[in-house]
Parts: structure tokens; C-alpha cells; sequence
């Protein structure tokens, strides 16, 4: 049996929910079982925000994330709030461009300048979750990035297919893979 728990964190406004939509629907097209769950404060922007993804070869029978494979922080306090609960052989990917300190852990972590490079090549910082996605899925082995890009294609709004199709490409090439 194999189970893969990620969390997707940062602040309401970056866009993290529809980030673990589209890695739940890929993760379902490249065969897997899946589930995606979420979380966000009461403010529409700024308040913290949580999305969970599962992905498994069984049925999924606890939906929450209990120890996380991987997670991705995109601000400091998610960082703070989300690392004690990565297991010991997890990732930690972490947006430097909000994330400065770094809790102690026994995870790997990755730090990289996700929004700052996609607003340097883009011009916008709106679509660094579809960066962050790209970063996410070089890290997955179980999510062909072609068949992560088509579901992303799917889920974001029209006329924005372009962009965050691009800034899904720049998170790969941040984390090594050429799309």
C-alpha cells in the first residue's frame, strides 16, 4: 500500500486551494486514488490557509493529513505552524520569497524563490501557486508533469490558461526539471 499526504500552506489570496485541486485531479488521472481536503481563517485574503492532498493505490479511508510526506510553504507562518508535522524522511519546500526562518526538522528542505522569480518573469505574483505546483509535481514521481499541466489547463479560470500554464514550466525548471 502506498500513501502520499501533502500539505499546501501559506495565506489566503495565494491561490494554495486551487494548487491541491489541480494536484488531487492529476493525481486522479494519472491513476491514483485521491482526496483533497481544506482549510482557510475567516478572512478572505491574509488569513492562513491549508490545502491537504491524499493520494493512494487503496481506498482512502481517513481523508486528513496525519503526517505529512511533503509540504509546501509559501509565507513564514504556515512554515511555523505545518513543519513539526512533516514526517522524519519528508520534504519541506519552502517560498523564500516569504519564508526567511526556518524551524528545526528532520526533513529535507528545499528553499527557492518562488514568487520572486515568477514575478520577475511573469509580472505577476498571482499565478506562484501554479509555480509552486510545478515545484510540487518535480518532486511527486507519481504525477506525469504532462498530465499535471492538462489538469491544470482544466481548473483555471479562461484566459488565464497561458500564464499559469507558464508559471507551472518556471516552478519545474526551479526545481530542476525542464518542462
Amino acid at each position: 500500500m502506498k500513501r502520499i499526504e501533502v500539505v499546501l500552506s501559506g495565506s489566503g489570496g495565494q491561490g494554495l486551494i486551487l494548487a491541491g485541486i489541480v494536484l488531487a485531479e492529476a493525481a486522479l488521472a494519472a491513476g491514483w486514488r485521491a482526496v483533497q481536503t481544506q482549510s482557510y481563517g475567516p478572512e478572505a485574503r491574509g488569513g492562513a490557509s491549508k490545502s491537504e492532498v491524499i493520494l493512494s493505490d487503496v481506498e482512502i479511508d481517513y481523508p486528513k493529513v496525519e503526517r505529512a510526506d511533503v509540504l509546501l510553504a509559501m509565507n513564514q507562518e504556515s512554515c511555523d505552524k505545518y513543519i513539526a508535522g512533516v514526517k522524519e524522511n519528508g520534504l519541506v519546500i519552502i517560498d523564500r520569497t516569504f519564508v526567511s526562518g526556518l524551524p528545526a526538522s528532520p526533513a529535507r528542505i528545499i528553499s527557492l524563490p518562488i514568487t520572486k522569480t515568477v514575478k520577475e518573469r511573469l509580472g505577476k505574483v498571482i499565478v506562484a501557486n501554479m509555480a509552486a505546483l510545478g515545484v510540487l509535481v518535480a518532486h511527486l514521481p507519481e504525477i506525469p508533469p504532462d498530465i499535471a499541466e492538462r489538469a491544470l489547463l482544466k481548473r483555471v479560470p479562461p484566459g488565464t490558461d497561458l500564464i499559469n500554464r507558464d508559471a507551472f514550466r518556471i516552478g519545474m525548471e526551479l526545481a530542476g526539471l525542464a518542462p
